[in-house]
């Protein structure tokens, strides 16, 4: 796994097998959020494969599906809505890390300014300068 953090209750990585879960839960997390839709790689585990096993864990579990390159707005906002009752610290996987980067960023945007959510975000491997204009 490559865990990459982006604040103090939110991290990313790249997609993850079902034989990771309980190493997830172990380092602390509570909510997992995936934002792929199920078939988007070749032997990707099903959204509800993953779902059932992290909820045995005793996960909260959300999915928010993202098309790769099309994490937007309105994904944001479900985030932000679904997280106001789920647990922290949270942990997000997509294929790569970045649709959960592009997602966490945008909900950021009233909370900090573009040089902190850069500066986070570059700190965990992802350039979202395209996304969010600094100052």
């Amino acid at each position: 796994m490559d865990i990459r953090r982006l604040s103090d209750d939110f991290s990313v990585s790249p997609q993850i097998a079902i034989s990771d879960l309980q190493t997830v839960w172990d380092l602390g997390f509570r909510t997992i959020i995936c934002n792929r839709p199920d078939g988007e790689d070749a032997g990707q585990p099903d959204v509800a494969d993953v779902e059932a096993t992290a909820k045995a864990i005793g996960f909260a579990f959300a999915h928010i599906s993202a098309d790769s390159g099309k994490a937007a707005m309105h994904h944001a906002i479900e985030t932000r809505r679904v997280l106001a009752d789920l647990p922290k610290p949270v942990f997000a996987y997509c294929r790569s890390g970045t649709r959960c980067t592009v997602i966490w960023s945008l909900m950021m945007i009233s909370e900090l300014e573009a040089n902190e959510i850069l500066a986070a975000t570059a700190a965990a491997g992802y350039d979202m300068s395209p996304l969010i204009a600094a100052d």
